[in-house]
Parts: C-alpha cells; sequence; structure tokens
C-alpha cells in the first residue's frame, strides 16, 4: 500500500473548550501513538483529512505523517475516525505510528470477483459470509482489498480462508476451515411462504401472551383494591362495634 502524506502539527488546546475552537478554526483533534514515543496530541486540517478519507479505497489508510518543526517523517496506519452521528463530519482521528521493517496485522476487506456459476444458471444467492479477514505483512505490501475469485462456485459451495489465495508478502490469519463466501440454493415459493407463516404464528403467539399477561396484572391489581376496601370496612366497623356495647353497671 502506498502511503498518502499529511500534515499535522503539535495541539496545545487539550481540553474540551480548547477542542471546540479548535474544530471552529477548521482543524480536527488527533493523537499518534506506538513506536519509541509517548503518545502526542495533534492537530490536522478538516479539509485535507477529509479529502484523504473520501479517495481512500480501504479503511486501512497508511499515511506519511509530517509534524510541524519535525524534521523527519513518521509511518503512521489510521488506527480509529471518529464521526459525528448525525452530520458524518470528523471529530477525532487516532494514528499508530509503524515501522516500515516491522510486519502489521490488520483487518483487511474482502470483494469477490466475477459471477458465480451458481448465481448465473442455477439462481442461486451469492452470500458474503465474512467481510474481513485478518492479515499479516510489511506495511509497503497491505492490500486495500482482497479480491476472490467466485466464478467457479456452484450452489451448495464455499470458499473458505485457506482456499484464499493472497498477495505477494501478505499473510491470512485465522481458522482455514471457516467460510468466507458461499453460493446458496435458491428459496422456493413454499419455503418462502412457510417462513412466513411460521413468522406470522409467532407474532401471534407473542400478541396472546403479551394481553394475557395484562389481564393477569390488571386482576390482581383488583384483587389488591378489594383487599384494600375490606381492610377499610373492618376498620370502620371496630368504632362502632364499640358504641353499642353496654355500659358497664357501677356496683
Amino acid at each position: 500500500m502506498k502511503s498518502v502524506p499529511l500534515t499535522a502539527y503539535p495541539r496545545t488546546l487539550t481540553r474540551r473548550g480548547g477542542t471546540k475552537k479548535l474544530r471552529a478554526a477548521g482543524r480536527i483533534p488527533a493523537v499518534i501513538y506506538g513506536g519509541k514515543t509517548k503518545p502526542q496530541n495533534l492537530e490536522v486540517d478538516r479539509k485535507a483529512l477529509e479529502d484523504l478519507i473520501h479517495h481512500s479505497v480501504s479503511e486501512n489508510v497508511l499515511v506519511d505523517l509530517s509534524v510541524d518543526k519535525e524534521s523527519a517523517k513518521r509511518l503512521a496506519l489510521v488506527q480509529e475516525v471518529q464521526h459525528l452521528a448525525l452530520t458524518g463530519k470528523v471529530l477525532h482521528i487516532d494514528l499508530h505510528e509503524i515501522s516500515e521493517t516491522e510486519t502489521v496485522t490488520v483487518m483487511v476487506p474482502v470483494e469477490p470477483s466475477g459471477e458465480a456459476v451458481g448465481v448465473k444458471t442455477g439462481g442461486g444467492v451469492l452470500e458474503h459470509v465474512l467481510f474481513k479477514v485478518k492479515v499479516r505483512c510489511l506495511p509497503k505490501d497491505l492490500p486495500e482489498q482482497i479480491y476472490v475469485d467466485v466464478t467457479n462456485l456452484e450452489i451448495g459451495k464455499a470458499v473458505h480462508i485457506g482456499d484464499i489465495q493472497p498477495p505477494p508478502g501478505v499473510e491470512i490469519l485465522g481458522d482455514k476451515h471457516i467460510s468466507v463466501l458461499a453460493v446458496a440454493a435458491p428459496i422456493t415459493e413454499a419455503e418462502e411462504a412457510a417462513t412466513e407463516a411460521a413468522l406470522a404464528s409467532t407474532t401471534e403467539v407473542e400478541m396472546i401472551k403479551e394481553k394475557k399477561e395484562e389481564g393477569e396484572a390488571g386482576s390482581a391489581d383488583k384483587d389488591k383494591d378489594k383487599d384494600k376496601d375490606k381492610e377499610k370496612d373492618k376498620e370502620k366497623a371496630a368504632p362502632k362495634a364499640e358504641e353499642k356495647k353496654p355500659a358497664e353497671k357501677k356496683k
């Protein structure tokens, strides 16, 4: 993977108020960690960062970082990008400093290549069982995506981790028997109708159960109210009974 140049500046405003001022000025707070140095707070230009993310094919982005007033460049992998949920704007970026001569272990997306024969001629459905695989390699060999040829995949057949031919210099990790892509048989009208009927039956049972529980709860509340009314009646009747008692005769 080719590294992309990115310029950063040391960040002095680290508190919450300072972060707001930073974003208002068109900068994004960042942090870089790893390597042999302590974590460092940085800030990067919003537009430069958004362009970098927008033009990247994969979520794995390798950057050639230039920190202001530092002569040496630092190689780093974009570890995490935090976005604002409503607008999608970038809020913060984490960078993991790495070495050109040391292997890295990352998750890489898997993309199917070609049209499976089981889909083309048999009407099957291509299922993406595993969307990412773990790989180990040098930074320069890090692939943006791993493409898997599914052309000869028939109905009922699957491509497993062990079947994937990795790019040069890349090792794919994980259980070799785990399925990554598979072609499933098409669902018949009878199977679809049975699934819908089972779903409707389950929903009806749940509704009846909820109504029953609500009825039992209401009945229990009524019984409690009746018990309270009986207790009140007893309390009212007690003084009247004492009033009716005959007065004791004086000796």
